[in-house]
């Protein structure tokens, strides 16, 4: 088993630097030439710019934005024994694209200022994971009533920054990226804020691997082996929350990556945490760097056929799209199962 999930392991490193050379070359500025060009140490000062300043930074951010949404999503569905659960629909990322909406809203923050955007989606996704975890009450250990509540959560917090929008009209282009998912106009400031932060809740959610993994088996038998189920919880839901968070004042909201990369890892490295976790980052950074440069392709090509030069698929909205037709056939396949 060990020998395996390592070499899985291996190969999805290997995947993961594929998509990153592929997000690397797929803008449109500069051709593949041009970038390798750079790469070797070459280039003009314009292509060097836009190859070190522009296209690096933005490959890290979503590599670690990646990363923070597949260790989030499988901590929410280890902790709360629900396949359904992410960070999507238990109102913690609902609850970050409500503080970060509303620091700009109100003018605290702004898609340039990272690190007060990361402080207001850290407020709004403890808000979000605080409403769920008062609403689910003694149930916290059953799925099915967890997910009701934090469905429940996820819809009042989504019409509360559309309240805001409507207060603070002026301030939708600005917030639109967070309300989709965007890895555009990512620079340095971004990717030096998400890296520490991504490494120290990394870090605390590998230390619970053990705890997680068995609180999948239930509460009774968790007890049964001398967990504290209900402190367990909190810890792996304070986790998950941070990661997501950081990941939201990134990127923002990119739709079903938290709640389908789980399903992926644990289908390549079983129900054992202290392979799945790490396997959960890497399919994560390879699903949205992947998702990254797909959506760049297909912004070039739709640029020349609608004749806008300045269109720009979002990534976000491509991992909603693809990620719902995915959801259906998790649904489908599975429509009773829990841990």
């Amino acid at each position: 088993m060990r020998s395996r999930a390592a070499r899985r392991l291996g190969a999805l490193g290997a995947l993961a630097v594929l998509v990153a050379v592929a997000d690397l070359l797929a803008g449109r500025s500069l051709d593949p030439g041009a970038v390798l060009e750079v790469l070797r140490g070459g280039g003009d000062p314009t292509a060097r710019h836009v190859v070190l300043h522009l296209r690096l930074p933005r490959l890290l951010v979503a590599l670690g934005a990646g990363a923070a949404l597949g260790l989030a999503g499988l901590v929410l569905q280890s902790a709360l024994r629900n396949p359904l659960a992410g960070p999507e629909v238990t109102g913690v990322t609902p609850g970050a694209v409500l503080g970060a909406v509303t620091a700009t809203g109100l003018g605290f923050a702004g898609w340039e200022s990272p690190a007060a955007v990361c402080a207001a989606a850290t407020v709004g996704g403890f808000t979000g994971a605080g409403l769920l975890w008062l609403l689910a009450g003694r149930d916290r250990g059953d799925p099915a009533g967890t997910a009701v509540h934090g469905v429940l959560v996820s819809a009042v917090l989504g019409g509360l920054t559309a309240m805001v929008l409507l207060v603070a009209p002026g301030e939708l282009g600005s917030v639109v990226q967070w309300l989709v998912g965007s890895t555009e106009g990512r620079v340095w400031a971004h990717w030096h804020l998400l890296w520490p932060w991504l490494l120290v809740w990394a870090a605390a959610v590998w230390l619970l691997a053990g705890p997680l993994t068995l609180l999948r088996l239930g509460d009774e038998p968790a007890a049964a082996a001398g967990l504290a189920t209900g402190r367990a919880r909190a810890l792996a839901l304070l986790c998950a929350v941070a990661l997501t968070a950081g990941a939201v004042s990134s990127v923002g909201a990119l739709g079903f990556v938290g709640l389908l990369v789980p399903h992926l890892a644990v289908a390549l490295f079983g129900a054992d945490l202290r392979y799945a976790l790490p396997g959960a980052a890497l399919t994560g950074a390879v699903v949205v760097c992947g998702a990254d440069a797909l959506a760049q392709v297909l912004s070039r090509h739709l640029a020349g056929w609608l004749d806008a030069d300045r269109l720009t698929l979002p990534v976000g909205a491509l991992t909603t799209c693809l990620g719902a037709g995915l959801l259906l056939v998790v649904v489908r396949r599975a429509p009773d199962r829990t841990f």
